[in-house]
């Protein structure tokens, strides 16, 4: 038998469409249907893939007739079956590349980094002062170390999360969408639940430090820092397990965040690849014209900062207050907002 009819024969006894192998092996279905169609020719790490997928060896795979291997048992015991080999029932779209499961470890990673980096900034709050320490731009030494031990904490969740992310895009650069409209109805209301929390998190740090501020300054700061790291964690997990439902959307962050040699490198049928080197293409202009606009707030910032004379009634007086150099980090804000405006009409009114 040839590959095309060993690979047609392979996904009937399993019971899995072309969109199913397609990602699994992180492919689109048009590469499955050029294969089976014997237009195209799988590369050999795809071909190792499938072999694991579906227990066979390359050279049966390949040049062998597989129609003719004996049936698998039908007596195995499911909890011991790899889950390679498995089945794969027919019907609605479902998520065979493991997506929900790298969503919902994203979920957790990322809220918890960034919680970790505020926790650490709620105890350098706590202890500053507390040990003889040489001061730091202002800060106390201790105030400094612990920042950044927090930072380092967080960074060591955020990093692999991303690096995480990276590879699972290269490797499933398309997934078809399996989610119900039950699954995003569940979404959207863990989302509201944890976005309420984390508000009100954030309110009771407000609050602690309202009533703490007069007599235990490092407890208040202590106690607001900690329930905004609190409400932080509540509210991006929510958001997170919202946008996780959205698989166009990340389908569309592949062709924004792989480079566009990655890109031809993936196996894609060329309407799709056009597709994302389009999408590539456009995120990097978006993302020049913002990195002009933040190097303009920059300039703006500094001679605000270093010339406060600009808007001071006094030529001859150099003093911060009241002159400009007060207000030289209003340039950074406004700068980010410049830069959102951009993005929305460039959003609205840029071509597909």
């Amino acid at each position: 038998m040839s590959f095309r009819n060993n690979l047609q024969h392979l996904r009937a006894e399993r019971n899995m469409t072309q969109e199913q192998l397609a990602m699994l092996l992180g492919v689109s279905r048009q590469s499955v249907t050029k294969w089976e169609a014997e237009r195209a020719t799988p590369e050999l790490d795809k071909l190792l893939k499938m072999c694991q997928i579906f227990g066979c060896t390359l050279d049966d795979l390949v040049t062998g007739d597989l129609a003719a291997r004996a049936a698998a048992p039908t007596d195995v015991d499911e909890q011991t079956a790899s889950p390679a080999v498995a089945q794969v029932p027919a019907g609605p779209p479902q998520d065979i590349c493991g997506y929900e499961e790298h969503q919902l470890k994203m979920a957790w990673k990322i809220p918890t980094g960034v919680a970790v980096i505020l926790l650490g900034i709620a105890f350098g709050l706590l202890f500053e002062g507390s040990a003889e320490l040489a001061s730091w731009n202002g800060r106390d030494g201790l105030f400094v170390i612990i920042v950044l031990a927090g930072i380092l904490a967080g960074l060591a969740f955020l990093v692999p999360a991303g690096m995480d992310h990276a590879a699972f895009q290269k490797a499933h650069p398309f997934v078809e969408d399996f989610y119900t409209e039950e699954d995003r109805t569940a979404a959207r209301k863990t989302f509201s639940t944890s976005l309420i929390a984390g508000v009100a998190f954030i309110f009771a740090g407000i609050g602690s430090l309202l009533m703490l501020e007069k007599t235990a300054e490092n407890w208040a700061l202590f106690f607001l820092m900690l329930f905004i790291a609190l409400g932080v964690w509540w509210i991006v997990r929510g958001g997170m397990l919202l946008g996780r439902t959205n698989v166009a959307e990340y389908n569309k962050s592949v062709g924004e965040d792989l480079e566009i040699e990655e890109i031809m490198n993936l196996e894609l049928d060329e309407a799709r690849r056009d597709v994302l080197i389009a999408q590539k293409r456009r995120g990097d202009k978006l993302g020049a014209v913002c990195g002009v606009i933040m190097i303009l707030a920059t300039i703006v910032g500094l001679g605000l900062l270093f010339a406060p004379v600009l808007t001071s009634s006094n030529p001859d007086a150099f003093e911060p207050q009241g002159t400009s150099a007060a207000w030289f980090w209003v340039a950074w804000p406004v700068g980010g907002m410049v830069c959102g405006i951009v993005a929305l009409i460039w959003d609205a009114f840029g071509r597909d």
